[in-house]
């Protein structure tokens, strides 16, 4: 993405530098060509300073030498070259261009940097949010995420899906505040989610695990009160099912047939990270039909909590009721294309969001042949055992 930016750049500074060259030729002209009492060579230190907008200091420096050569030659067709008020303008023509590839070439230097900042950022969200599967068993998944800050590229949210004996466990979550330290922990979460979603084998024990080690790790590197939000699901492969832990955070929506419905069951557990507001007991799982062609929608407050110019919040169950026909994929893109033109361009809070769709019937076979578990002998830990009731359907 850089190479290629670099290479745009590149090929339109070969065409403005069309722009000083011919104003160097137009004041050159017209300081010939008026009378003598009237000095128009001062004017082309106009073709260094627009130059130094789009070019580097070498071809800066090229133009600002070029227009001391102009001017120099203004002085012999004039035959004032030996005169005191021409040398002073070559001088003064010839300094300022030093002084503009002098400023040239630090504010080059800082676009380095601010490169190698963007590569490093990249690289660190690559390895905190890996890019999620587009199949994962029966599922088809899609995700994106959009950082408050343009140039950050990652932020405090977070999501992550793992493949189990028995079917697909996806976590998405929001650490608190901004900055180094909601990346940090967002990025603790995620490596205790990995590490546990294959040992635990419920989703209650899953939230009590994860709570116990962002309460312990989130406290040793900051000192202030530091929890993330999150949804952890189970869906099964072979039931019509969806198991979910909801620890303070904004609910999923299911679209069906073209209706939405909001999985709000009206029981919330503490955020992970305040283990002393809770018990395990109170980690509990709530199940709901997840049929063939059902799409669930996980996102974070970056959402639902964006403002337009005038305050008004995102409404995203209204906006979504118009995308219902639309695959994983194709929704999260135009959400997010929504997104940012409802809040004008800018957003206030990172927003990330997970599209989950159960494949129909005849392609659940080739996408378990596709993603299929390890074999039980590779490893001593046990598998998530994720079913539960799901109620029946009215």
């Amino acid at each position: 993405m850089i190479i290629d930016g670099e290479r745009r750049s590149r090929w339109s500074s070969r065409w403005l530098i069309t722009v000083p060259l011919a104003l160097i030729v137009l004041i050159t002209a017209a300081d010939i060509l008026t009378p003598h009492q009237i000095h128009l060579g001062p004017l082309l230190v106009v073709a260094p300073a627009i130059t130094a907008s789009f070019a580097g200091p070498w071809l800066t420096g090229a133009i600002g030498a070029v227009a001391v050569i102009a001017q120099t030659f203004t002085g012999i067709q004039m035959g004032t070259l030996d005169t005191q008020a021409l040398q002073a303008q070559i001088v003064a023509v010839a300094t300022v261009s030093a002084f503009v590839v002098i400023f040239r070439v630090l504010r080059e230097r800082d676009r380095r940097r601010l490169v190698q900042v963007q590569s490093v950022s990249e690289a660190a969200q690559r390895a905190l949010l890996r890019p999620l599967p587009r199949q994962a068993g029966p599922l088809r998944l899609a995700s994106h995420y959009l950082a408050a800050e343009a140039e950050a590229h990652i932020g405090g949210d977070l999501y992550g899906v793992t493949r189990t004996a028995r079917g697909t466990r996806l976590i998405i979550g929001d650490a608190r505040g901004k900055g180094l330290g909601a990346v940090s922990d967002a990025a603790l979460l995620l490596g205790a989610f990995r590490e546990a979603a294959r040992r635990c084998p419920t989703l209650p024990e899953l939230a009590a695990d994860l709570d116990e080690s962002a309460s312990f790790n989130m406290e040793a590197a900051d000192e202030g009160e530091s929890f993330v939000t999150a949804v952890m699901l189970d869906i099964a492969d072979d039931d019509p099912a969806c198991v979910l832990v909801n620890c303070g955070h904004p609910p999923p929506l299911l679209i069906r047939g073209g209706d939405v419905e909001l999985l709000d069951f009206g029981r919330y557990a503490p955020p992970l990270g305040l283990g002393t507001l809770a018990t395990p007991q109170e980690y509990t799982a709530q199940a709901c039909h997840f049929e063939a062609g059902d799409v669930l929608l996980l996102y974070t407050d970056g959402v639902v909590e964006a403002r337009d110019p005038e305050g008004r919040f995102y409404p995203l169950l209204e906006r979504i009721t118009t995308w219902t026909d639309c695959e994983p994929q194709a929704l999260v893109e135009r959400i997010c294309s929504d997104l940012v033109g409802y809040v004008g361009g800018h957003l206030g809070d990172d927003a990330a969001m997970i599209a989950i769709e159960r494949a129909p019937r005849d392609g659940i076979a080739v996408a378990r042949a596709i993603a299929r578990p390890r074999p039980a002998g590779l490893g001593n830990r046990p598998e998530p055992a994720t079913k539960a009731p799901v109620p029946a359907r009215p």
